[in-house]
């Protein structure tokens, strides 16, 4: 691939989620929901570039350097960009939105854009598609509809009315039996301009929580693997959840080996983050 060629490889990234169908499958609801399914399951969330200092490219040739052939993960950005361009090659009908992350904050908190997720028409509708939510992510587009709880390999999630004048919407996921809220998001396109800006912002602004924070997380059938600092979580459908404390960088690089699925990036500057963290 040469350093100008934006194009994906589509054989290599089937070939990363585990995706078996046709090498060229229709742009249809089923198309997306297989995708989207095995998108997250394969490819982690994570911030170790940020962590660590590394710049974080959001050009295509460097996301699938990282993502798809070299092993690693990544976050909104890096997930959603690359699956934007995968939906447009195969044909789907793809719009980018920014959303503002609500997920731990006060209910009054306005903060900023920092999220990227994306819409996708199809002649059932306009659907909700985002790979790159962390923990909560998506294993399913959303049909973008209010008041309409939705199921999900991974959970139920629903869509409630932002309100105010132009269109605007809060999406929710259903957790211990409480609805909590997890982004807010209206229909002003973005551009790669905006990701750009944006990305700029959370990987170098002092007080961002990607700064001096590990976050980690991946999606298995029936299961979610979180790692936030040293707390490693594992939520089973059916069995329920168990965290436990991970006290060295030994533990921790297993953890994000073995559970959370990530090729560590070489270099001692990863052990020294690690072994800072709170």
């Amino acid at each position: 691939m040469s350093a100008h060629d934006t194009s994906i490889d589509l054989t290599a990234y089937f070939e990363r989620i585990g995706y078996r169908g046709p090498a060229l499958p229709p742009a249809t609801l089923d198309t997306l929901r297989a995708l989207h399914l095995l998108h997250p399951q394969a490819i982690p969330f994570e911030n170790l570039d940020v962590l660590i200092g590394r710049p974080v490219r959001l050009d295509l040739e460097s996301i699938q350097r990282k993502l798809v052939s070299g092993g690693r993960g990544g976050y909104c950005y890096e997930h959603n960009l690359l699956f934007r361009s995968v939906l447009q090659t195969l044909g789907f009908r793809v719009r980018s939105f920014a959303g503002r992350v609500l997920f731990g904050r006060e209910a009054s908190d306005m903060p900023a854009r920092t999220h990227m997720l994306l819409l996708v028409d199809l002649d059932e509708g306009t659907f909700v598609a985002d790979v790159g939510f962390g923990g909560m992510t998506l294993s399913a587009p959303l049909a973008l509809q209010t008041g309409l709880e939705q199921i999900t390999p991974h959970g139920a999630f629903r869509l409630d009315d932002a309100g105010g004048e132009a269109p605007a919407y809060i999406l929710e996921a259903l957790v211990n039996g409480a609805w909590m809220r997890l982004y807010r998001f209206d229909l002003d396109p973005q551009y790669d301009a905006d990701y750009e800006m944006a990305n700029h912002f959370v990987s170098t602004f002092p007080p961002s929580l990607f700064r001096h924070n590990l976050l980690a997380a991946r999606l298995a059938p029936g299961k979610r693997f979180g790692l936030f600092n040293r707390r490693f979580s594992a939520h089973d459908e059916r069995e329920g959840s168990e965290q436990r404390e991970l006290d060295s960088v030994a533990g921790l690089r297993r953890a994000l080996e073995a559970e959370l699925g990530i090729r560590l990036p070489d270099g001692a500057d990863l052990d020294a983050a690690l072994d800072r963290l709170p």
